[in-house]
């Protein structure tokens, strides 16, 4: 794994976060949540792997890393239910330092490859998740803001939150899940926004940045 092809592994990772979210579905009520806690501890392996050449990233990760399995430890042994909501937030900072620590190596910077593409997509993804952490804290505070998903664990709300996510993020708009309250309105019309100027914003930083190489390059 090195610098031309750390978004490969990255991107794949957090496809298989997504997809293992889905599969904790079908297992049993208690093991559902240690199994999604495994599915993203080994998405923060991969990217820490992957991103390990972000110094101030890989100070960020290990800080944030060692706090959640703090909070992992706590709730364990004192049963301590607003640990989730700590869990939770966590998370959403593990997911927008990665989003962070992407776009700073792929927009407006250097030659497009391939490893760059993919980044785009991995962003995409990153995009996706936060929102649906955001859905899942909001939540765990209002458990009446939507329609079509119920107030339970996190763990099980996982997958369909994402679903969601990602379904508002693309602006399709399925209907089957809908927000209620008026924060929740606001989220996810906010999602919507993002997710229209997001492909215009990341194309045109990839054809400007190529572009520029090509410039320098030549003259």
């Amino acid at each position: 794994m090195n610098e031309e092809n750390n978004f490969f592994y990255l991107t794949l990772a957090l496809i298989g976060l997504l997809i293992g979210g889905a599969f904790v579905q079908v297992v049993g009520e208690g093991a559902m949540e240690h199994l999604l806690q495994g599915f993203t501890i080994l998405t923060f392996i991969v990217c820490m792997a992957s991103l390990r050449f972000d110094k101030n990233w890989s100070r960020f990760l290990y800080s944030l890393l060692g706090t959640w399995i703090a909070v992992i430890v706590i709730k364990a042994i004192l049963n301590i239910k607003e640990m989730d909501v700590v869990m939770l937030v966590l998370t959403f900072a593990f997911f927008f330092g990665t989003f962070k620590s992407i776009a700073r190596q792929i927009l407006f910077t250097g030659y497009v490859n391939t490893n760059k593409v993919i980044g785009s997509v991995a962003l995409f993804l990153l995009l996706g998740l936060m929102w649906a952490i955001a859905y899942l804290i909001l939540l765990e505070f209002s458990p009446n803001s939507f329609t079509g998903m119920e107030a339970i664990s996190w763990g099980q709300n996982f997958s369909n939150a994402a679903y969601f996510s990602f379904v508002t993020l693309t602006t399709l708009g399925y209907g089957d899940i809908s927000p209620v309250s008026p924060l929740a309105q606001v989220i996810v019309y906010l999602e919507a926004i993002v997710g229209v100027f997001y492909m215009a914003i990341v194309v045109s930083s990839l054809v400007s940045s190529n572009i520029e190489h090509q410039e320098n390059k030549n003259g």
